[in-house]
């Protein structure tokens, strides 16, 4: 290892660590994150050359260029589709399109909210993804919750539940779409092995975490979808509703009849959502109505929370650093090295290591490390593949910025690191073992 790669890796150590004691040192993980990819990159620029095969006829700028604009590139892919769910699920709950939701939820008790919120947050990012079930169930406890201590300890369990919910499904997360794209999974073969792992790392952590609450719920106003004349009547916010949740479930329909990247179909149901609620305010304008024009699309644009933002794009890079400089298949390779081959100890690893780093190209180094048999555990649907869909979905549940749910949990309640690694790691590692164990437990005790 070189002096410059092991600079890059302190670097980055050192950020993480900052991350970590932020409410210690008292400043914003975004700006911390900010600086961590600017130090990588450019300890990188100092000698490119190490990293890089230059082509014939090309110079190291252009080189370097256009590699930076390739991982730039595909962070910003998810910067906007985070944005768009966001901005969606603003629109619909300012709108008031989750009151009927929220009733739904609602009940005096603690616990029983604890489970309801759980289940729906596990069966939601199955079908959506666990990004942007997250966003949604954080802006409905907003709504249910007014302690915001109480309501960290629901916005644990819906990063456990989230993460638990994507990983069976094949559009539940990016690795197991990643994973079904490549052909190495199929949609019914990781359903139906993984769903049952994938409860149990769930419910497990979720009888320990309602150990945390005691008593029921303050009583809160009812809400009410009868609406004064000059705001959306109740069949409109139902439309909205419609259109924000509908659209949102259609990305990843939309992802595979165009083959365009997801963040394309959020814009696109953000851009009918916008023109469906200015065609609504328009006949609103017409009754003079002043409040309601608070809750149009140009307008709550300036609710995004750009430090979350910010801080997922300094994460991203910084991560794209690292595989840049080629740590992260390094590690894949000493693993696989050290283990002597046992998938559930590669696996459980690359699970731990996706709740320290981004499990994308942890996911993606395996895909180029393990190549594809015909028969065996490598084998499509074999035991590897389904156990590293299972591991680097799950595992992003032990830190709270090992998953995009964490992250946004992190940036929407301003849950610090130390609070969730004190609180919620060792709930996630149980819940983690566990599913891991009954995996091994079905295939070598119930076959």
């Amino acid at each position: 290892m070189s002096s410059l790669t092991l600079a890059i890796i302190i670097a980055f150590l050192a950020g993480y660590v900052c991350i970590a004691l932020e409410s210690v040192i008292k400043v914003n993980k975004a700006a911390i994150a900010l600086f961590m990819m600017a130090v990588c990159w450019t300890l990188f620029m100092i000698n490119p050359g190490d990293y890089l095969v230059v082509p014939d006829g090309t110079t190291m700028h252009l080189a370097v260029t256009k590699m930076l604009e390739h991982h730039l590139g595909s962070a910003a892919t998810t910067l906007f589709f985070l944005m768009g769910a966001m901005t969606i699920v603003e629109v619909v709950d300012q709108n008031g399109g989750f009151n009927f939701v929220r009733k739904a939820l609602r009940t005096t008790s603690k616990r029983a909210l604890l489970w309801r919120v759980a289940f729906l947050t596990f069966f939601l990012s199955a079908i959506l993804d666990n990004l942007t079930t997250t966003i949604v169930m954080i802006m409905l406890l907003r709504k249910l919750i007014q302690s915001h201590d109480e309501r960290l300890i629901y916005a644990g369990s819906v990063v456990i539940a989230a993460n638990s919910g994507g990983a069976f499904s094949p559009i539940g997360d990016v690795t197991t779409i990643m994973l079904w794209n490549q052909g190495l999974i199929t949609a019914m073969g990781v359903i139906r092995e993984l769903f049952l792992p994938s409860l149990l790392s769930m419910i497990i952590p979720l009888f320990i975490i309602q150990r945390m609450l005691h008593g029921n719920l303050a009583d809160t106003k009812v809400i009410d979808e009868d609406v004064p004349e000059d705001e959306l009547t109740s069949r409109q916010r139902r439309t909205v509703f419609a259109l924000g949740v509908g659209g949102l479930i259609f990305v990843p329909i939309f992802r595979y009849m165009t083959d365009l990247p997801p963040f394309m179909g959020i814009l696109l149901v953000l851009s009918v959502l916008w023109l469906t609620t200015e065609i609504f305010y328009t006949h609103l304008k017409r009754k003079r109505s002043v409040r309601s024009w608070h809750n149009r699309v140009s307008q709550l644009l300036s609710h995004i929370d750009m430090t979350t933002i910010l801080f997922f794009l300094g994460i991203l890079m910084s991560v794209s650093c690292l595989e840049q400089i080629g740590i992260l298949n390094t590690t894949g390779v000493w693993l696989n090295d050290v283990s002597g081959g046992n998938h559930y100890v590669v696996t459980g690893s690359i699970g731990l290591l996706s709740s320290i780093v981004d499990n994308v190209p942890l996911v993606a180094g395996c895909m180029g490390m393990y190549p594809v048999a015909a028969v065996g555990d490598m084998a499509v649907d074999g035991i590897f593949w389904q156990l590293l869909a299972y591991c680097a979905g799950v595992g992003g549940s032990i830190l709270i910025i090992g998953s995009a749910a964490g992250v946004v949990v992190m940036g929407f309640e301003n849950i610090s690191f130390g609070w969730y690694m004190r609180r919620f790691s060792w709930i996630a590692i149980v819940g983690f073992f566990t599913g891991m164990l009954y995996y091994w437990f079905e295939l070598t005790i119930l076959r």
